[in-house]
């Protein structure tokens, strides 16, 4: 596996339009590989004052459309990518790690006259009832989570047309959490850092990313 990362700019118009409807970078990445479409993992960081673009994809993407619509207009290329497989070979039990999530809590609401039927997905709009979706999710993605050792850092709505002015009207609380976490199941741990958590992954949520010293620097 391998992540990616672009820089994007606040100035440019294509930018500020797919920051309002994520489902423009969702196409964007797509557009960046070859073949069959597949769903890869993606999420928007703000890392020293910059707002990128971090991909996790099985294979290396080709950057340059995604450079072209969002990226600097400087001229310098921006874009890194580096082999993921060294950080996922470091994933052991016991082992802690600084983590940082973009993702949709979410609830499933029943109503009586739903029986037997899935309920209406409603979003956690409180941080007590978001860390705990995210507490509640832990071990069976592979990891134990101290109340204290986390926290929500930003949250945002996102509302937006689908498939263009007639399509579905999609509205979801996009909330990011960081802190400290605890492999407690390295194979299963790997697993959902290569597919993710939660629901949204189309629209930047799900990917969680962890590291040990600094700042991602491709």
């Amino acid at each position: 596996m391998v992540l990616s990362r672009v820089e994007l700019d606040l100035t440019r118009r294509e930018t500020m339009k797919a920051l309002a409807s994520p489902q423009r970078f969702h196409g964007a990445v797509e557009q960046a590989f070859p073949g069959e479409r597949r769903r890869r993992l993606w999420r928007l960081d703000r890392l020293g004052g910059v707002l990128y673009l971090l991909i996790l994809s099985e294979d290396a993407p080709d950057l340059r459309g995604i450079v072209q619509q969002f990226g600097p207009l400087t001229g310098v290329d921006t874009a890194r990518t580096r082999d993921y497989a060294p950080l996922l070979a470091r994933v052991t039990n016991g082992s802690t790690w600084r983590f940082r999530l973009t993702a949709n809590p979410t609830k499933s609401c029943l109503s009586p006259d739903t029986a037997g039927k899935r309920g209406t997905v409603r979003a956690h709009c409180t941080v007590e009832h978001q860390k705990r979706w995210l507490l509640e999710r832990a071990q069976k993605h592979g990891f134990e989570l101290q109340e204290d050792a986390f926290t929500v850092t930003s949250q945002q709505w996102l509302q937006f047309t689908k498939g263009g002015t007639e399509g579905k009207k999609v509205t979801l609380l996009s909330v990011t959490f960081e802190g400290v976490l605890q492999v407690c199941d390295a194979e299963l741990f790997r697993k959902t850092l290569a597919e993710g958590i939660g629901r949204g992954k189309a629209y930047g949520q799900g990917l969680l990313t962890v590291m040990r010293a600094g700042p991602f620097n491709g």
